[in-house]
């Protein structure tokens, strides 16, 4: 009796469980129940790696390419302070090679002067009246005798040929009446008395600045000064 009524019991129970808990909700609730942590957040949880990884590589070469960048301006200043320096060195050397060159021409320029002074023209020695020697003096200067005629009324006009005429409204002085009259000291020491040593320097005067006695007559008639 007892046996018969806990076998009863007992399939009582497993009927209310069996109606309780139909077949299949055990499979259900497997399926619907969250699935565990390795395999629900795996995937996300590697793709933010990747997401991460490739955001430090791409940090990584901006750096690499920024320091490549800086790299290469400091060649290229290194190059052009390297270039800068060549030049100034070339410079310094064409500077000392041109002052050597100088100093070596210098003697040959010292050398040279006498050999000029040599070459000007051979002055007749002075004898006569002044217009006489300035007569006598036009061929030393490769003039003919018939530059005389402008000569002689040029000098007549500025001075009458007196050595020490003397314009007191300009101070010029002598036979070619010389502006000032110590520009003559170039002919000679005596300047002042000299009518050869004024002569001298008013043809070359002449020469220098108007070519020839007739060109510095015709300057004068034009404008009354030569």
């Amino acid at each position: 009796m007892f046996a018969v009524a806990g076998a009863f019991t007992v399939a009582t129970a497993a009927s209310a469980a069996a109606v309780t808990w139909p077949q299949g909700s055990l499979a259900s609730s497997a399926h619907d129940a969250p699935a565990g942590a390795g395999i629900g957040t795996g995937p996300a949880v590697t793709d933010h790696m990747i997401q991460a990884q490739a955001a430090a590589e791409a940090t990584a070469n901006h750096a690499v390419q920024a320091y490549q960048v800086r790299d290469a301006q400091a060649e290229l200043a290194a190059a052009r302070w390297m270039a800068a320096q060549h030049r100034a060195a070339r410079a310094a050397k064409q500077a000392a090679a041109a002052r050597a060159a100088a100093r070596a021409a210098a003697p040959s320029a010292a050398v040279t002067q006498p050999a000029q002074a040599a070459a000007a023209p051979a002055v007749p020695a002075p004898s006569g009246s002044p217009q006489q020697m300035g007569a006598r003096m036009l061929g030393s200067f490769g003039w003919s005798a018939s530059q005389f005629s402008c000569l002689d009324p040029l000098w007549g006009h500025e001075s009458g040929w007196s050595v020490t005429a003397y314009n007191a409204g300009t101070g010029a002085y002598g036979i070619p009446q010389a502006l000032p009259g110590a520009k003559m000291a170039s002919a000679g020491p005596d300047w002042q008395t000299s009518a050869a040593t004024q002569i001298t320097w008013g043809l070359e005067y002449i020469k220098s600045t108007y070519g020839s006695p007739c060109a510095a007559w015709d300057h004068e008639e034009a404008t009354g000064w030569y």
